[in-house]
């Protein structure tokens, strides 16, 4: 009976596995192949924005959803990749010039932190390696302390605020509450507000949403992944059983923080500006809802509730102006008591099982079958 159930168990794990596979797949083609060919270049831009911000939602799911450490202020490390990608774009300009702002507030030289980025592979690296340094020498002084739950939240969340009235202040350096915007700046030659280029800046963030999919999914499988789970769940056990949970919860936050640098870089290009204001809290708190309506613990939800939501907001401000934001405050609400595990988390645990028993085919059960086949068996 024990090897016949975990046959059973092998069994839905592949099956699992290739729907996944197949869902993937199916993405991809409507993405890669068919909206270029139907939608207008405009929608096109807009799509490549959301799909950006779908990498950053699989970060947050990545240390929510399974290491159970709910970040306020991902804003953060989503800003210091758009900055850093902005900053190497605002210097490809003649040599010996500096970037127009500079001149408003009387700065002749350039500033010592910006010279590395006039290299590309040093601005490619310091994308995710800064987000990620920051968000690690963050964890390490909030989890060496075993900080957790909402003092966690509010943490991350004052961190937060911190560096967006830094960054607001900083008039002089990086033009403070003006950011930085790309005007007639290229890249490799090329325009960046040029439609054929942001066509291939919406081409790489697909390539990077995949392969931060398949970075999360290697990470969330496995001993690494059971454990991530562990932590979330109990904590105290983990640390009885011999881990250091500590370092653990440290790199995966540095991890998302490194995703949440590639998001926003890929972001900030394709709106063509940055500012403090992407550090503001309620975005960093949207963040964590694209990721409550996808499902948490699924990585696909945090995919589908990032293009849902973004896609709901740009549909309802354009059809309704004046009161979009009550249809988005009663999405919210009944994702919160209607679908608590978010619509992937609904698909799976009832209308995939309901869907089954419409067509006859009864799902599988994972303990015990002989007493659902033979009830005199049942105790």
């Amino acid at each position: 009976m024990v090897n016949n159930t975990l046959a059973q168990i092998r069994q839905n794990k592949k099956q699992q596995f290739f729907i996944e596979i197949g869902v993937i797949i199916a993405i991809l083609i409507l993405f890669v192949i068919i909206l270029p060919l139907i939608v207008s270049p405009f929608r096109l831009q807009l799509l490549g924005r959301f799909l950006a911000l779908a990498i950053v939602g699989l970060g947050i799911d990545l240390i929510w959803g399974y290491t159970g450490l709910l970040s306020l202020g991902h804003g953060i490390f989503f800003a210091l990749g758009g900055y850093a990608f902005m900053m190497h774009v605002k210097l490809q300009i003649p040599s010996g010039e500096l970037p127009e702002f500079f001149n408003l507030y009387g700065v002749t030289e350039l500033p010592f932190f910006w010279q590395p980025f006039h290299s590309f592979p040093f601005t490619f690296i310091a994308i995710f390696i800064i987000p990620a340094i920051v968000a690690g020498l963050l964890g390490y002084l909030v989890f060496r302390n075993r900080i957790k739950g909402v003092y966690f939240s509010i943490l991350t969340q004052a961190a937060l605020i911190v560096f967006y009235n830094f960054f607001n202040g900083q008039q002089k350096l990086i033009n403070g509450t003006n950011g930085l915007k790309v005007d007639k700046e290229t890249l490799f030659g090329f325009l960046i507000s040029a439609p054929s280029t942001q066509v291939v800046f919406y081409q790489f963030t697909i390539i990077f949403l995949l392969l931060s999919y398949l970075l999360c999914r290697w990470l969330t499988s496995g001993r690494f992944g059971k454990l991530l789970i562990a932590i979330r769940d109990d904590e105290n056990r983990v640390r009885f059983s011999g881990y250091d949970p500590t370092w653990f919860k440290v790199l995966v936050f540095a991890v998302s923080g490194a995703i949440a640098g590639i998001s926003g870089a890929l972001y900030t290009v394709q709106t063509a500006i940055i500012t403090p204001s992407i550090m503001e809290v309620a975005f960093s708190i949207e963040m964590v809802i694209w990721v409550a309506v996808g499902g948490r613990a699924t990585l696909l939800g945090a995919i589908i509730g990032t293009l849902l939501v973004r896609l709901g907001q740009s549909f309802l401000s354009e059809q309704f102006p004046d009161i979009w934001l009550f249809f988005q405050g009663a999405l919210f609400l009944i994702v919160v008591t209607i679908l608590p595990n978010g619509i992937v988390g609904w698909w799976h645990n009832w209308a995939w099982i309901k869907l089954k028993s419409i067509f006859g085919l009864n799902p599988p059960l994972i303990t015990y079958p002989s007493l659902e086949k033979n009830p005199e068996e049942s105790p």
